[in-house]
């Protein structure tokens, strides 16, 4: 430690200062008493101020200029002496100013050619040193070491300096000389002539500004470790670039980019696709691999690459072998096989076409599904399948943008790349089943995708370029059209599947379903047989589809209950019969129901269609005492009841004739008034509805009235008019299977229409039922009544 005496730690003595002083305005700068600031001006007031101060050896007042008053100066300022001055060549002056005690301003006595006014000398307060005194003199100094080491403007030696300050009022001037505070704060402190005060000022104006001083440094240190880390990274790169260059190798990042240059390359893409990408990886190419957005391009650059563009399966236009590729694979559907093999035709002889857009209507179970696969077989194409059902958002078709997170193509994009061909069999399943909510509606974006005047360009959002799908065969499949709006089923050319009669099913169960359950259970023909007999049993009694699905259920639940014998060690083979159907599949689930076995009065067998094919239904009409009301009763639909009252009026209105039957059951001119009509359909917990029973209605009706019984092995089908007209109705075909499973003989049915729909009917059928065609219901009861 060094020793410093007595007379050292005196302050030296304060001169005299004059009543009347040169006054040298300092603009925003506050000098301090025994502080020295440097002055450099060209002014030539302050030139001449400065000249006369210097010859003659005076003080000068330093007073500063108040903020927006260049002529209002403050009230106290400091005496000072010009140490040092010296002039430059281009008529400037510098001098060194050395500030020597507070004044006051009493008086401004001249301002030309510069200022000189009274003023008086200011004395410290409360000078001598206080526990207090000292210990806020500790505290500043030690706050001011810690402003100087973090203030990069500031040298170190200030904090040694300010140490060995004598006077404490000497500290506080010297601190407040260094630090970066305002002019009113600077001001404040040199008014402030008690020197408690003057410290506790101070303090709080260093503690700001230390404060702020740590805030920056902390900034200041973050941003430097990420700039070092940065820095560092760059550095290790261009090393590691370096070094790869000199062993002639390439960094990973280069690398993957000429890849992926090379990829676009040969991915040969279209024009516009070509120029998105080459732009979007110009723009990968100068992101850092860090980069949120290196993965979004990226990604993107691998979805357009990867894409199938210019790449396509060689189609089979072989029309014979594509038949027996169909015959194959599936039994009848021969209006899909015709269609696919005229597609195929056309193929050959023009290789540009369009691929059609089909669209499978029919019930489940009838192969609408697997029909696309053996297409595609027998094209020798690529085969995908998307599920519509229970899609609401339309970005599921289009994709999304790839301003969201996460964002990826829509699904067509998808299923076309992962089956790597531009030209596959593109099948959209139960496209009757699409929903809509606040989403979008998908079938609004399937109208492009379906359409071959516009799927060419077709654009999905997460692209942003045009696709080619003109080229894919899209195979839509349903199982009632009327879901479909009417803008996206005009595009799509209709097939409908009906179903199945018992005989086809039986056709498709021995070579289809039955070797294949075998195999699925680990049996062989040589364990396991059906007679023809089971196999209709098993469609009659225990199935009622219009499909064969569970028809195939039926034929795996046997094959594994026979599969459990044979494990358990039975070696000989199995025959089902129809006998032996109740050991394996329980009693009868269903029933047919069969002509009657005798002729009655007021019932009639009407024939009817569901979509799991056709039945038939018979129509009982009683007479009852009451006011002349209809009763219908069956839980009939509002076009059947409607049916009902048309065969009423048409009765009443009928009159004439009805009287003209031999032997009335009862005197037609008054059962209007006497009696109440009620007609029943039996099944009463089976909703039913529909036009077409118009016609078994009024038989009915007719022979409850007449008395005459109808024939037991005819049934009917048409809708009726208030005139006797009888109208073409739909769904004959399954009607008119269902009449023959029941012993029907012969069928009455309109003229209208409806005899061309006979054609669809197996030959086997139409050998063995009569048709009777009708126009008007004269004709129906001629027929129908003995």
């Amino acid at each position: 430690m060094i020793s410093v005496s007595e007379e050292e730690r005196k302050p030296p003595e304060k001169p005299s200062i004059p009543g009347e002083l040169l006054i040298l305005p300092s603009g925003d700068a506050v000098l301090y008493p025994s502080m020295i600031v440097p002055l450099s001006t060209g002014d030539e007031k302050t030139v001449k101020l400065i000249d006369e101060a210097v010859a003659s050896d005076k003080m000068v007042a330093i007073f500063a200029q108040r903020p927006g008053e260049e002529q209002k100066l403050y009230d106290v300022g400091t005496a000072a002496t010009i140490a040092k001055m010296f002039k430059l060549p281009d008529g400037s002056t510098n001098a060194l100013i050395q500030g020597l005690q507070r004044i006051r301003l009493k008086e401004i006595t001249q301002t030309e050619p510069y200022f000189k006014g009274k003023v008086e000398a200011l004395e410290d307060e409360a000078v001598e040193e206080t526990t207090e005194l000292e210990a806020l003199a500790r505290n500043l100094t030690s706050q001011f070491q810690k402003v100087v080491s973090l203030a990069p403007n500031l040298p170190v030696e200030l904090g040694i300096a300010a140490m060995n300050i004598p006077g404490p009022g000497g500290l506080a001037d010297f601190i407040a000389a260094h630090i970066n505070i305002s002019l009113e704060e600077k001001q404040e402190i040199l008014e402030t002539l008690n020197v408690t005060e003057r410290f506790k000022k101070l303090t709080a104006f260093v503690n700001k500004e230390l404060e702020i001083l740590e805030l920056g440094s902390k900034i200041q240190s973050q941003m430097k470790q990420e700039l070092d880390k940065t820095q560092r990274e760059f550095y290790l790169r261009e090393q590691l670039k370096a070094i790869q260059k000199e062993l002639g190798e390439t960094d990973e990042r280069t690398v993957e980019i000429n890849e992926l240059r090379e990829a676009i390359d040969k991915a040969h893409l279209p024009p516009e696709a070509q120029k998105q990408a080459e732009r979007e990886l110009d723009r990968l190419a100068k992101m850092p691999p860090a980069a949120a957005e290196y993965t979004v391009a990226r990604t993107y650059l691998d979805w357009l690459i990867n894409l199938p563009w210019a790449k396509s399966t060689e189609d089979s236009t072989d029309i014979d072998q594509a038949r027996r590729v169909l015959d194959e694979d599936h039994y009848n559907l021969d209006k899909v096989k015709e269609r696919v093999l005229e597609y195929l035709a056309v193929r050959q002889l023009n290789k540009d076409m369009k691929g059609p857009i089909l669209c499978f209507v029919g019930p489940p179970g009838t192969g609408k599904t697997s029909v696309g696969q053996s297409i595609a077989r027998a094209l020798g194409r690529k085969f995908i399948r998307l599920s519509l059902g229970g899609i609401r958002d339309e970005a599921e078709i289009r994709g999304h943008r790839r301003t969201y997170v996460g964002a990826l193509p829509g699904r067509i994009i998808q299923w076309i790349q992962r089956a790597g061909s531009n030209n596959p069999v593109f099948m959209l399943d139960e496209i009757d089943k699409v929903g809509m909510d606040f989403r979008g509606d998908p079938t609004a974006a399937l109208l492009e995708v379906l359409d071959p005047e516009q799927n060419f360009s077709f654009s999905d959002h997460y692209l942003d370029v045009p696709f080619d799908l003109s080229k894919v065969m899209f195979i839509t499949t349903a199982n009632i059209i009327d879901p479909v709006p009417p803008a996206l089923r005009d595009r799509m050319e209709v097939l409908e599947l009906p179903g199945y009669t018992e005989l086809q099913k039986l056709n498709i169960a021995k070579p289809y379903l039955i070797p294949r359950q075998i195999k699925e259970n680990g049996l062989s023909e040589a364990k396991l047989k059906f007679t023809d007999d089971a196999i209709l049993a098993i469609i009659s009694n225990y199935t009622r589809e219009a499909g064969v699905r569970n028809l195939e259920r039926e034929i795996g639940s046997i094959c594994r209950k026979v599969a459990m014998k044979v494990a358990q060690g039975y070696k000989r083979k199995i025959t089902i019969t129809h006998k032996k159907l109740d050991q394996y599949l329980g009693p009868y689930k269903f029933r047919y129901e069969v002509a009657e076995k005798g002729d009655e009065v007021g019932v009639a067998t009407g024939l009817a269609w569901t979509p799991v094919g056709g039945d038939i239904l018979f129509i009982e009409a009683a007479l009852v005492p009451g006011k002349g009301n209809l009763i219908l009763t069956g839980h009939l639909g509002d076009v059947m009841q409607e049916s009902g009252r048309a065969a009423l009026t048409y009765a009443r209105s009928y009159e004439a004739r009805i009287k003209e039957l031999e032997k009335p059951k009862l005197d037609v001119s008054s059962f209007y008034e006497n009696h109440d009509v009620h007609i029943h359909i039996p099944a009463g917990a089976i909703p039913k509805d529909g036009p077409s029973a118009g016609v078994t209605m009024a038989v009915a009706l007719v022979s409850a009235i007449s008395g005459r019984p109808v024939r037991k092995d005819m049934a009917m089908t048409g809708e009726i008019t208030l005139r006797g007209k009888v109208l073409p109705v739909g769904g004959i075909r399954d009607k008119v299977l269902a009449a023959h499973r029941a012993g029907i003989k012969k069928i009455i049915l309109p003229s209208e229409n409806n005899e061309k729909d006979l054609e669809e009917v197996p030959q086997q059928v139409k050998d063995e039922i009569e048709f009777i065609p009708v126009e008007r219901i004269d004709q129906v009861l001629e027929a129908a009544l003995k």
